[in-house]
């Protein structure tokens, strides 16, 4: 099994989840994040005067897939928030050791 975590931008959320619905994989967990990468976060103009803002807000997304779904789930991933600009965010893989469903006791890929 693998853990794929992606930082993207809020506004591609429900971009997101149609595609992976759309795949057949429709579990995840979303959280809201705040950070920032090699952009060092955004500096706007407000009447002559320059703010910056070092902390953006991302949505983090979680999600454990079997090992052969993993490429085709990254892949629908990038297709589905890539706008081509700066700040698209990441996806990070792991290996996960495993899972259990709580309600049944199943564990490993069957709990998934």
């Amino acid at each position: 099994m693998k853990k794929i975590e992606a930082i993207i931008r809020p506004n591609k959320v429900g971009d997101l989840c149609a595609a992976l619905e759309k795949v057949g994989h429709p579990g995840l967990m979303i959280s809201d994040i705040e950070g920032h990468g090699s952009q060092k976060g955004l500096e706007e103009q407000v009447r002559g005067k320059t703010y910056k803002i070092s902390l953006l807000t991302k949505k983090k997304v979680e999600l454990i897939v079997k090992d052969q779904d993993a490429d085709k789930i990254i892949q629908t991933i990038r297709k589905a928030v890539n706008t081509g600009a700066i700040g698209d965010g990441k996806i990070f893989v792991s290996s996960m050791e495993d899972a259990v469903r709580i309600r049944t006791g199943e564990s490993g890929e069957a709990a998934v």
